[in-house]
C-alpha cells in the first residue's frame, strides 16, 4: 500500500469508485434549512464490517462512559490571499509556517467562479505581489516528491497580520459561495499564543455543538485536547501528509493513558487528532507529552498504538487518509463503510456527513442503546 517513501499507491479497489458531484456538501448544514444547527448532518457508524445509519445528534448513544474523544484545538486561519505574478492573478494559500520564518505556500489560479484551480508550482525565484506592498519569493519545493507546495519568504515577516487584514478562508470549487471565517471554526478551536493555526479546518469536529458536548460529558465521555496545525490539502493532490506542527499536553497524555488503562476506547476526532496522538506514543503504547513537528504517516503497515476508533469525514478515493482508516479498522471495514456511504447518498467534504469507526463489537457484549451508560 505504500512505497518506501510513504507515498500511497493504489488501494484495493479504490480506483473503481468516485464521488458523484452531487454528493459534495456545498454549504454548511445550518444553511440548508430553517432551524438547523451544525449537528444536522448524518452519522455513518462502522463496527468492523457492520454498518448502521444515524443522525449526528445520536452520537452520545453510540459511545459509552469511559470513552475518550481526542479533539484538535487548532483555529482555522484566513489563509487565502489574492496576489499577482507578473500580470497574472493568483491566489496564495498559506499552509505552514517554518521555524526559519518562511511559509509553505501553494499558488493557485482563479477559476472565474470565486474559487481556484491547480497551478504549476515554482520556479525558484518567482515573486508574488500581495496586498499592502508585501512580496513573497518562492525559494524551493517543500519536498522532493512534489512541486505543488513551495517554501517562500515574505518581505514582511508578519504574515499572520497579512492574513488577518487581507485573507479569507481557503475554499474549493465544490462549495457554493464564500463563508465567513466563523463557519470554519470548530467548537473546540482556541487561539494560540503566537497566532498560529490551520490553513484548513480540522473538519471532523465541525458538527459538534456546545449542547452535544455537554450531553457527552454528562454521559461520562471524556475529552482530551491536542493541537495540530493542518496545512492545505488540495483535492487535486495525491500526496501523503507532510510535516505539521503539533502538541500533546501532559494533561491530555494522562487522560488518554488512564482511559486505556480503564478499558475505555480512545477515539480520534479527525485524522489530525490521530496523527498527533500516535506521534506522541511510544512503542509501548504509552502517550507522553510531546510537541514539535511530526512527519508520521499512519499506514496499515505501521498500524496504530493508541487509537481504538476514529470520527472523520468522508475522503476521496485517492486520499492518503484512507490508509489511516485501514490501519484502524482494516480494509474490509473501510470498503464496506464507503460502499454504504455511496449507497446512502452521504455528503462529502468539510461541510458534509461524518463516519464513526469503532472496533468490532464483542458478540457476547450486550448492544448499547441510546440510554446505555
Amino acid at each position: 500500500m505504500t512505497t518506501a517513501m510513504g507515498t500511497p499507491t493504489s488501494g484495493r479497489g479504490r480506483t473503481g469508485w468516485r464521488v458523484p458531484e452531487e454528493l459534495s456538501a456545498r454549504v454548511p448544514a445550518e444553511q440548508r434549512g430553517p432551524g438547523l444547527e451544525r449537528d444536522a448532518v448524518r452519522l455513518l457508524v462502522s463496527h468492523g464490517a457492520q454498518v448502521s445509519h444515524h443522525a449526528f445528534v445520536d452520537l452520545p448513544g453510540r459511545l459509552r462512559a469511559g470513552d475518550l474523544l481526542v479533539v484538535n484545538t487548532s483555529a482555522t486561519l484566513a489563509a487565502a490571499v489574492d496576489g499577482k505574478v507578473g500580470h497574472a492573478r493568483v491566489v496564495v494559500h498559506f499552509s505552514t509556517r517554518g521555524d526559519d520564518g518562511r511559509w509553505a505556500v501553494e499558488l493557485r489560479e482563479p477559476d472565474g467562479r470565486g474559487t481556484t484551480r491547480a497551478r504549476a508550482g515554482g520556479p525558484a525565484g518567482t515573486e508574488v505581489r500581495l496586498p499592502g506592498g508585501v512580496r513573497i519569493v518562492l525559494e524551493e519545493p517543500l519536498t522532493g516528491r512534489s512541486a505543488r507546495l513551495w517554501w517562500g519568504r515574505a518581505s514582511d515577516p508578519d504574515v499572520l497580520g497579512l492574513l488577518r487584514r487581507h485573507g479569507r478562508p481557503v475554499r474549493y470549487s465544490y462549495t457554493e459561495r464564500d463563508q465567513p471565517l466563523s463557519a470554519y471554526q470548530t467548537v473546540f478551536a482556541l487561539p494560540s499564543a503566537d497566532g498560529s493555526g490551520s490553513a484548513e479546518m480540522p473538519s471532523a469536529a465541525r458538527p459538534f455543538t456546545t449542547r452535544l458536548v455537554a450531553e457527552l460529558v454528562s454521559r461520562g465521555v471524556q475529552f482530551a485536547p491536542i493541537t495540530l496545525h493542518t496545512g492545505v490539502a488540495s483535492a487535486e493532490a495525491h500526496e501523503p501528509p507532510y510535516p505539521e506542527r503539533f502538541a500533546v499536553p501532559e494533561a491530555s497524555a494522562r487522560l488518554i493513558n488512564a482511559a486505556k488503562a480503564g478499558g475505555g476506547r480512545v477515539i480520534g476526532v479527525g485524522t489530525t487528532a490521530v496523527r498527533a496522538v500516535e506521534s506522541a506514543a511510544g512503542t509501548d503504547g504509552v502517550v507522553r507529552a510531546a510537541e514539535g513537528w511530526t512527519g508520521l504517516v499512519v499506514t496499515p503497515e505501521r498500524g496504530v498504538r493508541v487509537v481504538d476508533g476514529l470520527l472523520t469525514g468522508l475522503h476521496e478515493p485517492e486520499a492518503s487518509h484512507l490508509l489511516m482508516l485501514e490501519a484502524i479498522a482494516g480494509g474490509v471495514a473501510v470498503d464496506r463503510g464507503y460502499d454504504e456511504a455511496l449507497r446512502g447518498r452521504y455528503l462529502w467534504h468539510e461541510f458534509g456527513d461524518v463516519h464513526l469507526i469503532l472496533p468490532e463489537e464483542d458478540p457476547h457484549t450486550e448492544h448499547c442503546s441510546s440510554n446505555c451508560w
